[in-house]
């Protein structure tokens, strides 16, 4: 992985521990890393802490305002591949033409995109929302009923060739996933 830049596309559902894995792996590889919790409220003018306890498809959720935030994740991305930087992206991809949109970008820069799956069971999931509702710095608005409906709309990454996915489960320490993914990317490329 030295030497090189890479786009790191870490994608789930609400609570799946994507973001906790993903900013830890960025730290890791010294790449740039964007969440896009983060950049939503940015771009709405917010602080990343300030809630926005909308509904799903509502406020700053809307088809609308998600396209401006995940068009903002790919513009900051080749910021920084067009400088041979490496680049970690946070966000649900829970479309197959959002993900083929960061292929897309990866192939304009000549690098290989890994999409990092993540996954956990439900009811870690729930905890890990009710731990969250009552942390003042945390980022997500996700609760579980907008869990359950992003869950129904979620598509699988069939289209992805799994050479250019991993799949991981979340429910160990975080030092513990970090080890596992660079085992496991190292075996994929």
């Amino acid at each position: 992985m030295q030497g090189q830049n890479r786009l790191f596309a870490f994608f789930g559902l609400i609570a799946s521990g994507k973001s906790t894995l993903a900013e830890a792996w960025a730290e890791k590889i010294g790449a740039a890393y964007w969440n896009s919790d983060q950049v939503r409220k940015e771009l709405a003018g917010m602080l990343p802490k300030t809630e926005a306890k909308n509904s799903f498809n509502q406020g700053i959720y809307t088809p609308e305002f998600s396209q401006k935030t995940y068009d903002e994740l790919l513009e900051r991305a080749a910021a920084k591949l067009g400088n041979k930087k490496s680049v970690v992206l946070d966000a649900s991809y829970q479309g197959k033409k959002e993900r083929q949109r960061v292929r897309a970008l990866a192939e304009r820069f000549a690098c290989k995109p890994i999409f990092v799956l993540c996954r956990c069971p439900e009811a870690i999931m729930k905890d890990r929302m009710e731990t969250r509702a009552q942390d003042p710095d945390a980022v997500s608005d996700g609760r579980w009923e907008i869990y359950l409906q992003q869950k129904e709309k979620f598509s699988p990454p069939d289209e992805l060739d799994p050479s250019l996915l991993i799949t991981i489960d979340t429910d160990k320490p975080v030092h513990q996933l970090v080890e596992q993914l660079e085992k496991m990317i190292q075996e994929n490329l």
